[in-house]
């Protein structure tokens, strides 16, 4: 089998499952619909780009249509953005500002509109045989590159404030979509990466070596994408998102500075830290898997700033380990219960509120440096 045949056998099969998961995303019931249609967005994006050897099949030489698919490249990467944008935070709407994400897409297009799409057919094959010494091409190059590069970083830099956020208002397992997220990002990055390496050999000597490439990236995204709706659709609870509006604590803090203030006197520190105590021993919230700082402030009567500035700056604790470590001492506390004997350690950890294996085991290693199971052997 020819690395055409090859190439056209992993652009089918990649196309049909994106199809297929773009469909499934776009009508499938949830509540999480805006960013499920961002991502089936992604998804035909990526279909259109990967569309090349078949759509090949069907033309005779370059054409307006050919071109025009290949400059949805651009749409891929900001189309992302606003997915994560719209996972991390629960308030993400559509708004107008999002329409420049649309900027470097008809900016190439208006650049090739003079000396390639405005042309006749001739003009065409002229303007591809020669594509190397072409300034259109050569800016399209750059400007892709520069695209990647700086929407990588945002992402990245989003996925860790959102993740900082959560910490320090939430107490649940949606940390690990911010986990999946990065990991998404990171492949996705490498998958870029080769991309730009793919142009470069397309452009080179052994232009060859692009088509091999080529059918890797046909694969390797194939996967990639599957892996992580396998993750995401299997977990649909954990993508609980948090409010854009919400601040780090790191600025609260600056802003307190700024205006020479402190955040808490201390005799009002101690009555609300105790007033904290008390509700996290008599009330046990901590048992609730979603528990959040907001739910904490309602019950205590304590603004969400000064409880937020209470534990995550006086105690020097994220929120989401302050409950946890309430967490894993009701779990050491049944693990050493000689009644509760009897207890598997999924059952006590959701008893405790966690909802997650992984998470619990994580947590528990943390606060005692052993896992559950060692642990209970050494009692």
């Amino acid at each position: 089998m020819d690395k055409i045949n090859l190439l056209v056998i992993v652009t089918v099969i990649s196309l049909f499952i994106s199809l297929f998961l773009a469909f499934f995303l776009l009508t499938v019931k949830t509540k999480h619909k805006t960013s499920n249609v961002l991502f089936a967005i992604f998804l035909l994006i990526n279909a259109t780009d990967l569309s090349h050897p078949l759509f090949n099949l069907y033309t005779d030489g370059p054409s307006n249509l050919g071109m025009f698919r290949t400059t949805f490249a651009f749409l891929q990467i900001p189309v992302f953005y606003l997915y994560v944008l719209s996972v991390c935070y629960a308030d993400f709407r559509f708004k107008p500002k999002y329409l420049l994400h649309l900027l470097p897409f008809f900016i190439v297009n208006a650049i090739l509109l003079p000396r390639f799409y405005a042309v006749d057919a001739a003009a065409k094959i002229d303007f591809i045989v020669n594509r190397q010494s072409m300034v259109e091409v050569q800016f399209n190059h750059l400007l892709i590159l520069i695209q990647i590069v700086i929407y990588l970083a945002a992402i990245f830099m989003l996925l860790r404030k959102a993740k900082k956020l959560y910490l320090e208002n939430n107490a649940g397992d949606s940390i690990n979509s911010y986990h999946w997220l990065f990991q998404f990002t990171s492949v996705l990055t490498i998958l870029y990466l080769t991309a730009i390496l793919k142009n470069a050999f397309k452009f080179s000597d052994y232009p060859y070596i692009s088509e091999w490439i080529k059918i890797g990236i046909s694969v390797f995204s194939l996967f990639m994408i599957c892996w992580y709706l396998y993750k995401a659709l299997n977990h649909p609870d954990l993508f609980r998102s948090i409010d854009s509006k919400l601040k780090l604590v790191s600025d609260l803090i600056l802003e307190e500075k700024n205006n020479q203030q402190l955040a808490i006197a201390e005799e009002e520190y101690n009555e609300e830290l105790l007033k904290l105590k008390q509700y996290m021993a008599e009330e046990k919230p901590f048992l609730n898997p979603a528990l959040t700082i907001q739910e904490v402030s309602k019950h205590i009567r304590v603004p969400v700033r000064d409880l937020s500035l209470l534990i995550n700056h006086k105690l020097e604790q994220h929120f989401y380990d302050f409950v946890n470590a309430y967490r894993i001492e009701t779990a050491m506390d049944i693990l050493r219960d000689g009644t509760k004997g009897k207890l598997t350690i999924l059952e006590i950890l959701y008893d405790v509120g966690f909802n997650s294996k992984s998470s619990f085991n994580t947590a528990f290693k943390k606060h005692t440096g052993k896992t559950p199971t060692v642990y209970r052997k050494g009692l």
